[in-house]
């Protein structure tokens, strides 16, 4: 899940311009400056060409929900790699 982690951050960093940009599990679209609806679809485009994934349209609609974090989206990614444990 570190590597995961290590990739999808610099990914996030890429999509919002943002070298400084630590993910945690806890974090949200909130705590990101500029993660609007055009950065969100910006940001799960170049995860899924980064990880070699395709997210469905309900998990993709599912990540907009009130209690879905960073970690649940490192989650999401390790499940469709193989890599849940």
């Amino acid at each position: 899940m570190d590597e995961i982690r290590s990739e999808s951050q610099q990914v996030f960093r890429d999509v919002f311009g943002d070298d400084e940009i630590v993910l945690r599990d806890d974090m949200t679209a909130d705590d990101v400056d500029g993660w609007d609806s055009t950065a969100h679809i910006n940001l799960i485009v170049a995860l899924e060409k980064h990880f070699k994934v395709k997210f469905a349209m309900a998990e993709i609609s599912r990540m907009k929900d009130e209690d879905q974090n960073v970690g649940g989206l490192l989650r999401l990614i390790a499940k469709k790699l193989g890599k849940a444990g």
